[in-house]
């Protein structure tokens, strides 16, 4: 099914294909809290970024690029898809290719650019082995167009182009779709949260605290907080030896600049370049009535304390 309208303005009535790698715990930019609290309405960031702002620029050049290497022509149709079982999963198909003259699409091209040091996450060119969250978004795109395979196109900085071709997989589609149906149905409808898997999760999830409120700790929790404290004894010692260390490198470099061992070199101790900041105390002696209008309250993260028990 499709429907013609601005695909941004509606991302939390849906899943979308950006959404499904992070519902499953497979994302490094978001976690499931982050996605449930959008769909949700609790919070609702906007996506917006160098790195965003940049593949949303590039995915032009990279469909190009695409297309002269394939020779295949491309269709871009911003249309929303929705599955036809399941009308919460939404798709946005940044092209559709047509083969060999054919009138109906064959399959999806997925435009991305990455940073080349993350080349290492990807394997042979040709090959489906590409990050896990971009896997689940191909496989999610075939789910609700019902084609069967999906170009993954990428663009490594600016020298590096590569095209990866993702095969449908009905059992592991099958996964992902239960997965998300669950993460919609009994955590997005019924307005649960779904389990933390961070502490910035936990500072999302319970941003205020409650001066009224205490509770009785589990034994476990108990134990936990005693490990804790254990744990950040020692690292007050590795820190120590550390601060030892660094201090016996810093003695023998002395001015120097460089420490070599062998020729090669395996240290260096230099100033950075100089920076600036805003002297907020003297503009504030100096200027107080200018410098009361840019003042602006800061809501600081809860912070755990473990407190030592005799």
């Amino acid at each position: 099914m499709l429907i013609n309208q601005d695909f941004s303005v509606d991302r939390s009535k849906y899943i979308g294909g950006s959404d499904i790698g992070a519902i499953l715990g497979l994302s490094r930019f978001r976690s499931p809290l982050e996605v449930w609290m959008e769909k949700t309405g609790k919070e609702t960031k906007k996506l917006d970024s160098l790195p965003l702002r940049f593949g949303s620029f590039a995915e032009e050049f990279v469909a190009t690029e695409y297309a002269s290497a394939t020779g295949f022509e491309l269709v871009h149709d911003e249309s929303i898809y929705i599955h036809p079982e399941h009308s919460f999963m939404s798709a946005h198909i940044d092209r559709f290719v047509l083969e060999n003259g054919s009138s109906s699409p064959t399959r999806i091209l997925e435009c991305k650019t990455a940073n080349p040091f993350s080349s290492g996450d990807w394997g042979e060119v040709g090959s489906d082995e590409v990050p896990m969250s971009y896997l689940c978004q191909c496989i999610w795109y075939m789910a609700i167009t019902n084609l069967n395979k999906v170009d993954l196109a990428v663009l490594f900085g600016n020298s590096d182009f590569r095209i990866y071709e993702i095969a449908r997989d009905l059992e592991l589609e099958n996964a992902i779709l239960e997965k998300a149906s669950l993460f919609w149905h009994e955590y997005v409808l019924k307005d649960l949260p779904p389990p933390a898997q961070s502490e910035a999760d936990c500072q999302a999830l319970f941003s205020k605290g409650d001066p009224s409120k205490s509770v009785e700790a589990k034994a476990q929790t108990f134990e936990l907080t005693k490990r804790l404290q254990l744990l950040n004894s020692e690292i007050d010692v590795r820190e120590e030896e550390i601060s030892t260390i660094k201090q016996n490198i810093m003695n023998q470099m002395g001015e120097a600049e460089s420490l070599l061992y062998q020729g090669k070199m395996i240290a260096t101790w230099k100033a950075p370049k100089p920076s600036f900041r805003l002297d907020s105390k003297r503009l504030e002696q100096d200027l107080p009535d200018i410098a009361n209008n840019y003042k602006m309250p800061v809501q600081n993260s809860r912070r755990l304390v473990i407190k030592q028990i005799n």
